[in-house]
């Protein structure tokens, strides 16, 4: 007589429970990291697509104690409308002044000078951002 052995014959009753629980965390996986992709490209196309208007401080001179003449150079789509947010400081790091200077002409680079009124004299001048609009 032979002895039989404790163990069964390899793939003879299907795939082993830790076999099983592989493929499960592997199709977890895969599903997971599609999902990712899908949200890191979504959120790039909306960073690179969502921005249609631009703007830069080219320079500001302090024209009085109560006001700043700021020039700004705009880029944006011909057909699109917007603002870009202007604020002011004094020394003392307050807030002097904030405007919001739209652009309404139907070019794609717009460079203008605007006169912000403040209630300090202004030692700084930062664009906060441009938002396009209707």
């Amino acid at each position: 007589m032979t002895a039989v052995g404790g163990q069964l014959p390899e793939g003879r009753y299907g795939p082993s429970a830790d076999q099983r629980a592989d493929r499960k965390l592997k199709i977890i996986g895969a599903v997971l990291g599609a999902a990712l992709l899908g949200v890191i490209g979504w959120i790039g196309f909306d960073y690179v697509g969502g921005s249609s208007i631009s703007g830069e401080v080219i320079s500001w001179d302090v024209a009085s104690d109560q006001a700043v003449d700021v020039h700004l150079e705009v880029r944006k789509d011909a057909g699109t409308h917007g603002t870009c947010t202007l604020r002011l400081k004094a020394t003392d790091g307050n807030e002097v002044a904030r405007m919001d200077a739209p652009f309404d002409q139907h070019k794609t680079r717009i460079d203008r000078v605007v006169t912000v009124r403040t209630t300090a004299r202004a030692t700084s001048v930062e664009l906060l951002g441009c938002q396009s609009g209707s």
